[in-house]
């Protein structure tokens, strides 16, 4: 598929540019699917739905890819393509388009000055913006036309560098395939063209869950996972993920069999995580991280108290585990996601990166035999489990290395059973855990030799025995399968005491085996026949039947639901079905400015609301279920709301008759009840209150059937006569008369879409909170101001500005400045606080600042990204005159990068770079001077981290400075260390705050526990002693106060580096044998005794006896004069041996046995 049609293309410089994504292909059935229908089938979750349609909004229109037509917003809601409770927020997308209003001046402006005026979140506005150059260029909403980047940066339509694919923000498209977020340009590389309509379409294919992405039917298939009459039913639809999933061997593969997750106090029964036991105690550290290694490298971590499971960053934020462990976790973790090879860049296997020796051989093997235990060998690449020949046959596997395996000695002994002081296997270690009869998880019991048989818990051995027994099941979710005992005991027809007295029988010798599968299977059968399948309704239950009336579910459903193969949870998970039995949630509260959460009534009592403002909300509260009490997340019936005081007394009577839309009108001719929408018609409430509680129900989820106490889909309510053509075409087209409910915000008239548009999601409840702005934030602008503005007319030196008759009011205006700063010169100047003259240099810096960032020409390049020289005037690394003479062209950037601080804090000073050999003068790399002997491994691999730390690898022979990676791929370092040395080059380009996601530097990591503390300020002195700290984030070093004011330091560990004890003297001189700090040790710059005799250090004699072995070296060193010299010399690049000449680098000295590891 490759071509693209004028419909949905657009020609730029003669060639055709995609449109947006338009829909999806069922690769099955080969069936298209509007966006919303694949949403409303659950192929695409909602949130990706809404922002693949947003991008339709924003670059073409809606999409039918059915019928190959393109709609405008309104049009595809009247025609059914999109939802009416999408119609706001894709209304606000179009603004793209169409254009959004300045505030200021009432002109049309683009998405980009929309968010420098606050006008759209930023983060929508990035993925706008992001949709449009994916697809046909950015728009020009004055001229009505796309352009290209070049031309809206010259309109001030974009920033340049704004966008990038790293941008957390954009990542918000969930690719069904992959399981995974992706932004919207990667997603689009994921779709199909269609030859006859030109159409972007995304092929879905039927998927299952992997360990962390989606895994396709035919790579199950190609895995020997699923047979290929499973396969072929699969693809006929004969059966369904659902039910392929409950085959043991194939859950197994795709999710393990489980590690051990926790530990089980048996003189407690507590159940508790491997972390807590650790910091209670229970277990010793080493233990811990052995075991919390094997989690994640098996593929969760595991909350066994909250039976959930967790990616390590997951299991930081979630505090399951500290953040001291984060780094070892993640390396674990690679396990499951894949090493990166670091000479292809491929992803590889556990067992490749252990045969390429990426990381120590005893670690890997204990990873490995963790995942043969818990299921087989993990694919990184597919996300699951491989049977053995698989394994073997994709190189993730080898005979010797299963030899080693089997013959279980101490090398594969990598796990410590803390109640009998054994090294074990993980396999045998498991056999010594119980089962949590709650969960089913593997617990590691800790005991007293004293304690008897534990039935609280299951053996390991029971689990075993039950697990082999195979049952035939007749009933229930597993009905004409044959499944393990285990299996059926551990399903939802048994909870945890009908297990626990299962297995006490069993284990006291009461039952055997085939009474316990009689005993399951008639529990089953009677389960099936004898629970009722209901539903929790919004008053009342509801039955299934009732749900098909309702086209809510289907018949099919209905089915399996009665013979048990679906369970009524299963159902109501489905979204679809679960917003017309629970509605989604109305405005709940409010959200005041200082982050504080109200009531609506307290909202109105505190004088935050006015009065009519907050009845009218809490009337739809009541119209659409429930009186919401959002602090405590609780939710109430009109009369339960008064007696719990969510409400007063006041509006008791005004809320019971909001509630009947929920419970019924009585019809006063014949007392049945009838719906909201008769009432109506039978004039038995106002026109608008109606026409307000309606709209509120529909932008909520639904109409209500009272009768049936659930919501309706809108052809159903058509049919029962609780909605009609004429009341969609109202509320469809708000007018005046639909638009009941007020912002206080805004003090606009709006629907109660609208109104939740402009909502809030409480991250903690999930509920729709109405945020109150401070009345003060925002300053009017008279009729004065705006004269004076646009009469005082600016000359302007950059940008888009330039050489152009230009007034103050156009440049206050522009996207130059934030909305923050733009009315924080509007509050200045109308308080009298600032002058016109004061606004226009102010402006003129912002946009000199902002130009001058662009221009190449007068950016340096920092430790890894370029830095303007605007950045180095603000650090006050150039003066003023230096950056005026660049700006101007009277010196060039080379002129700059020749002043010793400039070169230092973007280059830093020189680190021990190598080793240089005597009489030879030959150099060699630190790696290589290990490698010959002449340093130990430890000194070599601390001079190695200080180099990562302070900026790059160095390769002193060839006069090279290398990234880490170069550095392993070309050689100068062993890939063992690999692993070591990027940990430490994250003090460069910075390492990732688990909780927040944002970039922090080395102090601050220190800070966070995120690293040891020695290795920390170990790596910190060196970036001190070599130029001074750095900022990860702007690629270079910076003045210490800097530091204290972005956070990178402070005046306790500035206190620890300036008295310099064992703590601080991380790095060992070779020849002296002193522990010293890296300052120091550069200071300790190999000199030679010809030297020292040249320059009068020492005199003749003392050089001949030196010569002579009478005196060493070291008391040479140690005199007075002698010492005095050797403290003033410079940084240490590697060693120097007097016996050879030769100049090795750290590495090569540590490898030869010269340093000692500590020291390298």
């Amino acid at each position: 598929m490759d071509s693209v049609n004028q419909d949905t293309g657009v020609k730029q410089n003669g060639c055709t540019t995609p449109g947006p994504m338009a829909g999806i292909l069922l690769e099955k059935t080969k069936e298209k699917l509007t966006i919303y229908q694949a949403m409303k089938k659950r192929l695409l979750k909602p949130g990706t739905a809404l922002a693949l349609l947003e991008a339709q909004a924003a670059t073409v229109g809606i999409v039918d890819p059915v019928n190959n037509q393109t709609f405008p917003v309104e049009d595809a809601v009247k025609e059914g393509i999109v939802g009416l409770e999408m119609k706001e927020k894709l209304l606000a997308a179009d603004k793209a388009v169409n254009g959004y209003v300045d505030p200021y001046t009432n002109q049309r402006i683009s998405v980009f000055q929309a968010m420098q005026k606050d006008l759209i979140p930023r983060d929508n506005g990035l993925r706008l913006l992001e949709a449009q150059i994916a697809t046909q260029g950015l728009f020009d909403p004055v001229e009505k036309k796309n352009i290209s980047v070049e031309s809206a940066i010259e309109k001030g339509y974009y920033e340049k560098g704004l966008i990038s694919d790293q941008m957390e923000e954009l990542t918000v498209f969930y690719n069904p395939n992959s399981q995974e977020n992706l932004n919207y340009h990667h997603l689009l590389e994921k779709c199909i063209v269609e030859p006859d309509t030109g159409l972007l379409l995304l092929p879905v294919c039927i998927t299952f869950k992997g360990l962390r992405r989606g895994i396709s039917s035919t790579e199950l298939l190609e895995s020997k996972i699923i047979d290929k009459e499973t396969y072929d039913d699969l693809q006929k639809g004969k059966t369904t993920t659902q039910d392929v999933m409950l085959m043991e061997t194939v859950k197994e593969y795709l999710e393990g069999k489980g590690s051990i997750a926790g530990i089980a106090v048996l003189s407690s029964n507590q159940r508790m995580s491997i972390y807590q036991a650790m910091k209670q105690g229970i277990l010793m550290p080493g233990t811990a991280l052995v075991l919390l290694e094997a989690q994640a490298a098996t593929g969760f971590m595991i909350d066994p108290v909250k039976n959930a499971k967790f990616s390590v960053d997951e299991a930081i934020k979630n505090k399951l585990v500290g953040p001291e462990y984060h780094a070892k976790l993640l390396s674990a973790e690679r396990a499951v996601t894949g090493y990166k090879d670091p000479y292809s860049g491929e992803v590889i296997s556990l067992f490749q990166a252990l045969s390429k020796e990426l990381m120590v051989k005893e670690h890997g093997i204990r990873l490995l035999e963790a995942q043969i235990a818990t299921g087989g060998i993990i694919d990184p690449i597919n996300s699951h489990r491989l049977p053995t020949d698989m394994a073997y046959k994709r190189g993730y596997f080898n005979e010797d290395m299963n030899a080693i395996l089997e013959d279980s000695g101490d090398d594969t002994k990598g796990f410590f059973d803390p109640n009998t002081k054994e090294n074990l296997t993980y396999l045998k270690l498991m056999e010594r855990c119980v089962i949590d009869p709650t969960t089913g998880l593997c617990l590691l019991p800790l005991y007293d030799k004293s304690e008897g048989l534990n039935f609280n818990f299951i053996d390991y051995q029971t689990k075993m025995v039950f697990k082999e027994e195979k049952v035939k099941v007749a009933y229930g979710k597993y009905m004409g399968m044959t499944v393990s005992l285990w299996e059926l005991l551990m399903s939802e027809y048994f909870d945890e005491h009908q297990r626990q007295d299962i297995i006490q029988q069993y284990r006291q010798g009461k039952f055997n085996i085939k009474t316990i599968i009689t005993m399951v299977l008639e529990a089953i059968e009677k389960s099936v026949k004898t629970t009722k399948v209901i539903f929790e309704g919004i008053r009342e239950t509801v039955t299934a039947r009732q749900l098909v009336e309702a086209d809510i579910i289907s018949e099919e459903v209905l089915e399996d639901l009665k013979k048990g193969k679906k369970s009524v949870n299963e159902v109501t998970e489905d979204e679809n079905v679960n917003v017309y039995l629970q509605g989604k949630d109305s405005i709940a509260g409010i959200l005041l400015p200082d982050s504080q959460i109200m009531t609506i009534y307290q909202a109105r009592e505190k004088g935050k609301l006015m009065p009519g403002t907050a009845l009218i909300l809490l009337e739809a509260q009541a119209a659409t279920g429930f009186i919401i009490d959002p602090i405590g997340n609780r939710k109430f019936s009109v009369a339960e709301a008064v007696k719990a005081k969510i409400v007063g007394p006041d509006v008791y009577q005004k809320l019971l008759s909001a509630e009947k839309a929920v419970t019924g009108y009585k019809n006063p001719y014949d007392d049945k009840i009838i719906s909201l929408f008769q009432a109506m018609q039978k004039d038995l409430i106002l026109k608008d209150h109606g026409i307000r509680l309606l709209e509120a129900q529909i932008a909520t989820g639904g109409i209500i059937d009272p009768v049936n106490s659930h919501r309706i889909p809108v052809h159903v309510a058509y049919k029962r006569g609780y909605f009609n053509e004429e009341m969609n075409q109202i509320l469809s087209d708000p007018g005046d008369d639909t638009k009941g409910f007020f912002d206080p915000n805004t003090h606009e008239n709006l629907t109660y879409l609208q109104l939740m548009a402009r909502c809030v999601t409480d991250p903690s409840t999930g509920l729709c909170l109405l945020p109150l702005k401070d009345k003060c934030t925002k300053i009017n602008i008279n009729d004065h101001i705006r004269e004076m503005f646009n009469t005082t007319t600016v000359t302007v030196q950059y940008g888009r500005f330039r050489g152009k008759h230009t007034t103050l009011w156009d440049l206050i205006n522009s996207e130059y400045l934030s909305e923050g700063k733009r009315q924080e010169l509007f509050k200045l100047y109308k308080s009298r606080k600032i002058t016109v003259e004061q606004i226009i240099v102010i402006i003129l810096e912002i946009i000199e600042s902002k130009e001058i960032k662009q221009q190449a020409a007068l950016n340096f390049q920092g430790l890894r990204g370029n830095v303007s020289v605007v950045d180095l005037l603000d650090l006050q690394i150039v003066d003023e005159k230096t950056y005026n003479n660049l700006v101007s062209g009277k010196m060039s950037s080379n002129d700059v990068m020749k002043i010793d601080s400039v070169r230092t804090y973007l280059q830093g000073k020189s680190c021990v770079s190598g080793v240089i050999l005597q009489p030879s003068n030959q150099k060699l790399s630190i790696y290589e001077a290990k490698s010959r002997g002449l340093l130990t491994p430890g000194t070599s691999l601390v001079l190695l981290e200080a180099q990562a730390a302070t900026g790059f690898i160095i390769d002193p022979v060839n006069n090279k400075k290398l990234s880490v990676e170069e550095a392993v791929d070309q050689g100068i370092v062993g890939s063992e260390w690999k692993k070591k040395l990027l940990s430490a080059e994250r003090a460069v380009t910075g390492y990732k705050d688990p909780y927040t996601g944002n970039t922090i530097s080395l102090f601050q990591s220190l800070k966070k526990d995120l690293i040891v503390k020695d290795h920390g300020i170990r790596l910190l002195e060196a970036q001190i002693a070599t130029g001074g700290i750095i900022d990860p984030v702007h690629s270079h070093r910076v003045p210490v106060q800097v530091a204290y004011q972005r956070g990178y330091f402070d005046e306790e560990m500035n206190q620890i580096l300036s008295d310099p004890d064992d703590d601080t003297k991380g790095f060992f001189d070779p020849n002296t044998e002193e522990n010293l700090t890296y300052l120091q040790l550069i200071e300790r710059k190999d000199v030679t005794a010809h030297e020292l005799l040249e320059s009068k250090i020492i005199n003749e004699d003392l050089y001949k006896d030196l010569s002579a072995g009478k005196v060493t070296v070291r008391e040479v060193s140690e005199m007075n004069s002698v010492r005095t010299y050797l403290e003033g010399t410079n940084s240490i690049a590697g060693v120097y041996l007097q016996s050879t000449k030769e100049t090795l680098s750290i590495y090569e000295a540590k490898s030869r046995g010269l340093l000692t590891p500590g020291t390298s």
